[in-house]
């Protein structure tokens, strides 16, 4: 199975063993997390999952 990595566009070899996934992926070209959802081989869903750093920032203050 193959994903295209949506910040560079490096198409990923993923083989049989995510035939039948749901999780996250690191594109080994740019370092980019993906959201990727698979089911008999196909590919459902891919997203670029938010980094930690966005999460941090966008996270609401907690109140004092």
């Amino acid at each position: 199975m193959k994903v295209n990595c949506l910040s560079c566009g490096h198409s990923l070899d993923l083989g049989d063993a995510y035939d039948n996934y749901q999780g996250q992926i690191r594109c080994f070209i740019c370092g980019a997390l993906l959201n990727v959802r698979a089911e008999d081989g196909q590919v459902i869903s891919v997203m670029i999952a938010r980094s930690s750093l966005e999460a941090a920032t966008c996270a609401p203050e907690h109140p004092k």
